[in-house]
């Protein structure tokens, strides 16, 4: 039976959230206010740990449970404001979440491109400028008023495991040694660390990586991502699902993660005490909060049934290890979980205790952010010069010459009387900048740009939209027949592909084919086709078409993607971007999206996934990318032998009765592993015609097939600048006992022994792994 008391303070918890004042400084421990000067919690000198743990005595259990969601208010007695955990800064800072305002001095933020074409530079410095610059945006909001939190959701690091995943746009793709570097670069950028050091105690802003674990379906044939269970093997989640994560802890020291909707083998990853506690903060270190994603706790009990009642669902996730709800879940349940016995004051206390440590981190607790570390970062920061130079940089970077039929790119100004700009993505500046984005500084259509390289330029969009269900194909005919170049912008856009929306097909949507092959049979030399798309789509068609003669990706590439692509195709810059994810034929539609294993299944015609599983025949291979210029590669090192000089203990036979034998690293100390680094040096000669960038990828393969061993694997990766006729040599130091470890069924990590093959091209380099 509820008392007077209680009823009472049950009231009080539900009218904190709507008690918004204003005239409350975005700060707390202000100086100027008597009331608070001498709190223990605002002493600067004492620790962290200190400082929070005075903080929280000092709560009512009311005023604690408030603080467990996104939108935390003001407790106005302690001097402390309301604070806003959401907000999102996936390419740029964006007022998708709660905590970011375009509506003061400053209206507009850089948006650089969707996360996918960033990776395809290969360039982890690159993806560190991009979190240092977001990260310095995300300040400057915050000194102009504008930002009532400083927490951003990202970046997304999911592997990019199905085609049809409507938010594989957010990722760094497929691979998980690249989605592992993204996260490493981009967290230490936001967070304001240096590019190879160690973290720090202090926050720019914090990022959190999202979403832990195995989140890769939204909405696929009836199945939705707020109840669908992930069912994956032991091995497969240790090689493929949780490695991004184990780096962005371990070597990026992020300061948040958010646990997903799904369920992995029948468990809420919110609410799996195993994933949460014992694995990111006990074997990796995990120093932060833990959000849930939006209203995340109360699908376990609505959507997914999992736990009797919505207590249940509240108290499981807490003690899970869960910090902090995105959603009202927690506040309206977390007091009547308590009186139930189901959920203890000491549950509220931890997760209070990490959210509170990294307000703290941010300097929240300081005093005036004015006078501290990052408080002269000025709006004049945000669409910076720099900024923006940045976001061009990153979009001729990443943007992927995947056809150059005799060298019809570049196209040379001089040469060019008249041009013919034709397709539904080619006027639309919006398609450009991708999901999860802000305002842009600016912003020009491709048609915008063109028509200042070529005075002569005419448009037609052939379709209403991308959808293309209604087109305008004669039209866009004869003005393809009439001009001497034409440059189609085709592909998807955030109606086809995008949070909540995964595809059912592979292929150009509509009547967007038919547009290309029409206009392609008039042309006067061949067309050349940009697509602009996140996730890959099946243009077999177009590869060997020679009417067709150029085929550009430009992804989502952001404000300056207009400008960019213009000038891959007038040949102002060299393209030297790769494909990070596998472009699949529409045949592949007939896998499941919820099956999850990676590994084929010859018994049963399941292909696999990814270029390290895939058997299929790929219409663009994973790294595939080609440039202006021919690059070539030999290795400098000498066939190298690995002696694994270790007791018979650490000898493993492998589960699939190959005969292979490796040794179990788990059985190997620190020490040991150190022992066996080894250098891998590849020059890199560019012949010409054009000064580039260019990204040697480096991969191994394993003495066998058997067992699931991946068909090869990307273990490095480097971008260079050459100028004509340069040589360059590359470094790779690798680590066997992470590089060249194959998991097993079970999840046991071995190095297998025998010959082993690092290839780059069509260059190899043998490595005898023996006892």
């Amino acid at each position: 039976m509820r008392t007077v008391t209680d009823t009472i303070l049950l009231l009080l918890l539900l009218l904190l959230p709507t008690s918004i004042l204003s005239s409350i400084s975005p700060f707390s421990c202000d100086a100027s206010n008597p009331s608070t000067k001498d709190y223990p919690f605002c002493n600067v000198n004492l620790p962290t740990e200190r400082r929070v743990d005075d903080l929280i005595a000092r709560l009512t259990l009311a005023e604690k449970i408030s603080q467990l969601v996104d939108r935390a208010p003001p407790i106005p007695r302690l001097g402390l404001p309301g604070y806003k955990w959401w907000s999102e800064a996936l390419h740029g800072i964006s007022d998708a979440g709660r905590g970011i305002h375009y509506n003061g001095s400053i209206s507009s933020g850089t948006s650089f491109p969707q996360v996918i074409l960033t990776a395809a530079s290969f360039n982890p410095l690159l993806w560190y400028r991009i979190g240092e610059a977001i990260g310095t945006e995300a300040r400057a909001l915050y000194n102009a008023g504008q930002a009532e939190g400083l927490t951003f959701w990202a970046p997304n690091i999911n592997i990019f495991r199905d085609p049809r995943w409507g938010r594989g746009q957010e990722t760094p793709g497929e691979d998980p040694l690249m989605a592992s570097k993204y996260a490493v670069s981009y967290v230490r950028g936001v967070q304001g660390y240096s590019y190879g050091g160690e973290g720090g105690a202090g926050l720019k802003a914090s990022a959190c990586c999202k979403h832990f674990t195995a989140y890769d379906l939204d909405r696929w044939n009836g199945v939705l991502r707020y109840s669908f269970n992930a069912k994956i093997s032991v091995q497969d989640l240790e090689d493929t699902y949780q490695p991004p994560f184990k780096s962005c802890v371990e070597q990026g020291h992020a300061s948040g993660i958010m646990c997903s909707y799904n369920q992995v083998n029948g468990v809420p990853t919110c609410a799996d005490y195993n994933l949460l506690t014992k694995t990111a903060r006990g074997l990796w270190g995990f120093n932060g909060y833990i959000t849930s994603d939006c209203d995340a706790v109360s699908v376990i009990y609505t959507s997914q049934k999992y736990t009797k009642t919505p207590e249940d669902a509240v108290a499981i996730t807490l003690k899970a290890g869960m910090d902090v709800n995105c959603g009202e879940y927690v506040r309206n349940y977390a007091y009547s979980a308590i009186k139930q016995g189901k959920l203890s004051e000491k549950d509220i206390n931890r997760g209070l205790h990490n959210l509170f440590s990294i307000r703290m981190r941010l300097g929240l607790f300081n005093g005036s952010p004015t006078l501290l570390l990052f408080g002269n970062i000025a709006s004049k920061q945000v669409c910076s010069g720099a900024h923006q130079n940045l976001a061009l940089e990153a979009a001729r970077d990443g943007i992927v010459l995947l056809k150059n039929l005799k060298k019809i790119l570049p196209l040379s100004k001089s040469k060019v009387s008249s041009l013919a700009v034709i397709g539904p993505n080619a006027n639309r500046a919006s398609v450009l900048l991708g999901n999860y984005n802000g305002p842009p500084c600016k912003s020009n259509t491709p048609l915008q740009v063109l028509q200042n390289y070529v005075k002569n330029t005419r448009f037609s969009a052939g379709c209403d939209t991308v959808i293309c269900n209604t087109s305008h194909i004669d039209e866009a005919v004869k003005l393809a027949g009439s001009v001497d170049y034409v440059i189609l912008f085709m592909g998807l856009d955030l109606t086809l592909e995008k949070e909540d929306l995964d595809r059912d097909n592979l292929v150009l949507p509509g009547m967007q084919k038919e547009l290309i092959t029409s206009v392609a049979r008039v042309v006067k030399r061949p067309a050349i086709l940009v697509l602009l798309c996140g996730g890959p789509v099946d243009v077999s068609f177009v590869k060997n078409d020679e009417n067709i003669g150029g085929v550009l990706w430009g992804g989502y590439p952001g404000e300056a993607g207009g400008l960019a692509i213009a000038e891959v195709i007038f040949g102002e810059h060299n393209p030297g971007g790769r494909l990070p994810l596998t472009w699949y034929p529409q045949d592949f539609t007939k896998v499941p999206m919820t099956d999850m294993r990676m590994r084929a299944d010859p018994g049963s015609g399941y292909p696999g996934r990814t270029y390290r599983f895939y058997t299929g025949k790929p219409v663009f291979k994973f790294g595939h990318g080609l440039g202006y210029s021919t690059f070539s590669y030999k290795f400098k090192s000498t066939p190298k032998i690995l002696l694994l000089n270790k007791s018979a203990t650490a000898l493993q036979s492998s589960n699939n009765n190959s005969g292979i034998t490796g040794y179990d690293v788990s059985k190997m100390s620190r020490s040991e592993c150190e022992l066996l680094k080894l250098s891998a040096i590849v020059g890199v000669e560019n012949h010409g015609p054009m000064d580039g960038k260019h990204s040697v990828l480096l991969f191994l393969r394993r003495p066998s097939l058997a067992g699931g061993r991946a068909r090869k694997q990307l273990v490095g990766f480097e971008s260079l600048s050459l100028k004509t006729g340069e040589t360059a040599h590359v470094e790779f130091v690798l680590k066997p006992c992470e590089d060249f470890v194959h998991v097993e069924e079970d999840g046991r990590k071995l190095v297998d022994l025998g010959s082993h093959f690092l290839m780059v091209g069509k260059e190899k380099l043998e490595v005898s792994v023996v006892a």
